[in-house]
């Protein structure tokens, strides 16, 4: 079976587990509107632990050979769901509750486009792109981590994916698009849509001048231009023409490395993922900032729910981590005042 005929069977799969019941729409409906919608995708996805098949296996007694099977259920079931879930929440807090039915014609991020509201062709390539190159992160960032350390206690998928929500929601994490956002707006109500390259630089050196970083540059393990930001800009080199805000990030790819490597301010001063994918959506009319984070976490359940499903076939072991003591502190901290004197 080819590539394509696989993808075509999942897409079947994930539409024939996304049922929701009158019952699950009204927990949802039921959640506060202020709260933050990190904070509602969190308590939705614990609400479906309900219907956990690994955690109603487990109490039953099944043998550690079939734990990956039981969670390889519960995570093409949350999978198929998070969409909806997430669509519905945004047209519930943004959109005055006018919710959109699922496209059962689309795949999985077609269809969580559409029933978000937007159904542009290009917008829909917008969010496969998107939703593709935030799935997935060795296990080493917060969210990635998070997940697999609840799921190495046994904690079921719906348990590990909701902490991984929670971890992705804070601002070191999942917020770096939207602050790269706000950076970018920033320069354009300060320098304007015609700035020359030397204003830019100007603008960029006074930001660092005042204790700021440049958000959307650098990366803990790439020492190159991160190869997502590389996947966005040709789909805005496709698809987008004559957007000030877009041709900004393009402008600040080529003046803001120069100046961190002769500041020496980061290893790695190119741009990352987070530089170009807060103003795709901005584009479109995605205004919603704080919104933005929901997408992401929508994509990180690819990567997390996998990874979980392999952790439970391998057998991995109960991750804990290593501990000091009060004299491992005092040495390091003799060990820095040594370095500064």
């Amino acid at each position: 079976m080819c590539i394509r005929d696989r993808c075509k069977d999942l897409t079947r799969e994930l539409q024939h587990r996304a049922h929701m019941s009158e019952q699950d729409r009204n927990f949802i409906q039921s959640l506060p509107e202020f709260h933050h919608p990190m904070t509602s995708l969190a308590m939705a996805i614990l609400y479906f632990q309900k219907d956990s098949q690994f955690a109603t296996a487990y109490s039953n007694g099944i043998p550690k050979s079939e734990y990956w099977r039981y969670t390889h259920e519960d995570a093409l079931n949350l999978l198929a769901k998070i969409p909806k879930i997430a669509a519905y929440l945004y047209r519930r807090k943004y959109k005055n509750a006018t919710y959109i039915a699922p496209n059962y014609k689309l795949d999985w991020a077609g269809n969580f486009a559409h029933m978000l509201g937007y159904n542009q062709h290009e917008v829909k390539e917008c969010i496969r792109g998107y939703l593709s190159i935030h799935s997935d992160h060795e296990g080493g960032n917060v969210s990635a981590h998070t997940s697999h350390l609840i799921g190495s206690a046994l904690s079921d998928p719906y348990l590990a994916m909701s902490s991984a929500v929670n971890g992705l929601a804070g601002p070191l994490h999942g917020l770096a698009n939207q602050e790269v956002l706000r950076f970018l707006l920033d320069a354009q109500d300060r320098v304007g849509e015609d700035a020359t390259d030397q204003e830019l630089k100007d603008f960029v050196l006074a930001h660092l001048k005042s204790g700021r970083v440049i958000p959307g540059y650098g990366h803990a393990v790439l020492r190159n231009t991160d190869p997502r930001f590389i996947h966005q800009k040709r789909f805005a080199q496709k698809y987008i023409k004559n957007d000030p805000l877009v041709n900004l990030v393009h402008k600040f790819e080529e003046i803001v490395p120069p100046i961190l490597q002769e500041l020496g301010k980061v290893k790695n001063p190119f741009p990352n993922v987070d530089a170009h994918s807060g103003v795709l959506l901005y584009h479109y009319g995605f205004l919603e900032f704080e919104y933005y984070t929901v997408i992401f976490a929508v994509s990180r359940a690819l990567g997390c729910l996998s990874n979980l499903v392999w952790a439970r076939a391998l057998n991995l072991p109960l991750e804990r981590p290593n501990s000091i003591d009060l004299n491992w502190v005092k040495k390091n901290l003799d060990n820095q005042q040594q370095a500064q004197q």
